[in-house]
């Protein structure tokens, strides 16, 4: 079977889902892991901070 809608939703984030990790601070990397700060705000982290 073929994969031919892999990686669609990326292509229609901003910036290809792309960005600034505000944990480790690396860049121009992938941020698609949700994860909760202590005060309940939700923030989008690289796949190395997201536990």
């Amino acid at each position: 079977m073929a994969k031919r809608y892999r990686g669609k939703t990326l292509l229609k984030m901003a910036s290809r889902g792309r960005g600034t990790c505000p944990i480790c601070g690396t860049t121009r990397i992938k941020l698609l892991y949700p994860k909760l700060q202590a005060d309940g705000q939700k923030l989008t982290v690289c796949k190395k901070c997201r536990e």
